[in-house]
């Protein structure tokens, strides 16, 4: 018989995936993962921010970046200023970066709305090609007399509602972080 579950964990995972890529995308207010996506040059290899440093948001308007190793303060801040997509200027004191988050301009918020709907069109794709993989398989049963007509058309409905709902919830979160990031 055919199993939904894993298409259904596919497309969870997927929304998972995608509620983590939309935490990255800057709103008015700072927050610590702003920097997930930083990496910093250290011990000769490349490594997360994360792993380096710890990263706090103190104020509303300043993230603070507290090494784990002083002698890596200045890749920090190099790595953070090169990252161009954040918009940053950080300085440091010789013990922390500090970030100064500024305040986001209409133009900018705008733009910030464009790319969170950039990556919900991507995790839609991801969608639409997880349920083609599990149409297809359920076909291929069907040729293979493993699944009757009427299996195959329950599978499609299955899978059909299944999409339905992963749709309502990107929908959801994408309101939730447009509001956040328009909210002045």
């Amino acid at each position: 018989m055919f199993d939904t579950d894993i298409y259904k964990d596919k497309m969870q995972n997927a929304l998972d995936h995608f509620s983590e890529e939309l935490k990255k995308v800057r709103t008015g207010r700072a927050h610590a993962n702003m920097l997930d996506g930083i990496e910093i040059e250290a011990y000769g290899v490349k490594m997360p921010l994360n792993q380096v440093a710890n990263v706090t948001a103190p104020e509303a308007q300043m993230l603070l970046v507290t090494p784990f190793d002083p002698s890596n303060i200045t890749a920090i801040e190099a790595s953070i200023r090169a990252n161009e997509a954040l918009g940053f200027n950080p300085s440091d004191d010789g013990r922390v970066v500090r970030i100064p988050v500024p305040p986001l301009t209409e133009e900018r918020r705008k733009q910030m709305v464009r790319l969170a709907s950039e990556k919900v069109e991507d995790v839609r794709i991801s969608m639409r090609n997880i349920r083609q993989d599990a149409l297809k398989e359920a076909k291929n049963l069907k040729e293979n007399k493993e699944l009757s007509e009427d299996d195959l058309k329950l599978i499609e409905k299955e899978i059909d509602k299944l999409m339905s709902e992963m749709q309502t919830k990107i929908d959801a979160i994408f309101d939730s972080k447009k509001k956040e990031i328009l909210t002045v």
